[in-house]
């Protein structure tokens, strides 16, 4: 972060293995190092200061923070992202939320190390990649779905060409042939944003094996599906969701922005998205504690659950041997 104003944050993004940094008064701060959110002592002289700063960050990644254009989403040179709020949006003082970026991402072998996932699900999961099944990665706010994800698509053949589009460029990928698309925000005036939608239809035109997308949450699904449906196989994208048994109706919420009938989703869904694969925070950390098959009832989409994880200890549900069938590329 040297050549970012990071000031007083400095040494908290500093800290091993911090992720977040989250500022909302002018005398402590948030960080999140893996085990929950811990609190740390702040000095940034009163909240002046704190928007002083907010506003200092923002124009190193060459965007307007002001009482005009209150709020900023932006990604600063070192691929942090940078999310701010300025008073009176923020009651009190600048709400600043920093996130780190992983420059490299995390092998199978760490994931399984920390917890997250099992030696069974890894094997699974990468498999399932390997056959181009195409998989989507749901969870809450900060629960690693980006840490799978990046993770998921370093274990696919290195002979493919890649194209990941993505709302702030912050997928770390350990493959060789990458291209990146990011989507660009309107400026104040309205006018030069580029969408994702507009970037999925651009991606379908780059000649590419898999179509990744950072995060589905809009009127971009209605892309992804059709490019999954037309051949691009091994899709894979991610989805604010509960659980597994909410992804339908959040696909669902979705699939309305988009212009596309329930019959229309159901239809297409369940092959854009075989696999679901559901991702949680809880206070032993990050667990992957759901996997479930995605298929189309006559009532619609509904999940069928293959694996479930908590404290109690992991189940196996109907649904397992079809995921296996799968990942050994035999239709299930």
């Amino acid at each position: 972060m040297s050549d970012i104003p990071a000031g007083p944050l400095a040494p908290l993004l500093a800290l091993p293995g911090v992720t977040d940094v989250l500022v909302h008064a002018p005398d402590s701060a948030w960080v999140d190092r893996g085990r929950g959110l811990e609190r740390r002592p702040l000095d940034c002289g009163g909240a002046e200061g704190v928007r002083a700063l907010a506003v200092a960050l923002a124009a190193s990644a060459g965007r307007r923070l002001d009482d005009a254009e209150p709020t900023v989403d932006a990604r600063l040179a070192d691929g942090t992202r940078l999310h701010a709020v300025l008073p009176p949006l923020a009651d009190g003082c600048t709400a600043i939320s920093l996130r780190r970026i992983r420059a490299v991402p995390f092998a199978v072998d760490d994931l399984v190390a920390g917890g997250m996932l099992t030696r069974e699900l890894a094997d699974l999961l990468a498999a399932l990649v390997r056959a181009r099944v195409p998989v989507l990665v749901s969870g809450g706010t900060g629960a690693g779905k980006t840490t799978l994800l990046a993770t998921l698509l370093a274990l696919a053949d290195p002979g493919e060409r890649i194209v990941l589009v993505e709302e702030a460029g912050e997928l770390a990928l350990g493959h060789p042939h990458v291209v990146r698309l990011v989507e660009r925000r309107p400026n104040v005036e309205g006018a030069g944003g580029v969408p994702l939608a507009r970037l999925v239809r651009e991606a379908l035109r780059m000649r590419p094996d898999r179509i990744v997308l950072g995060e589905c949450r809009g009127a971009e699904l209605r892309e992804v599906l059709a490019a999954a449906n037309t051949g691009h196989r091994g899709a894979l994208t991610t989805l604010h969701a509960n659980s597994a048994r909410d992804v339908p109706a959040r696909l669902e919420a979705l699939a309305l922005l988009a212009g596309l009938s329930p019959a229309q989703l159901a239809t297409q869904a369940a092959a854009a998205f075989a696999v679901v694969v559901h991702v949680e925070r809880g206070p032993g950390g990050r667990r992957l504690s759901e996997v479930a098959r995605l298929r189309s009832d006559p009532g619609g989409l509904a999940v069928v659950t293959a694996y479930e994880r908590d404290e109690t200890g992991a189940r196996y549900g109907p649904a397992w041997p079809a995921l296996g069938a799968l990942a050994r590329g035999v239709a299930a």
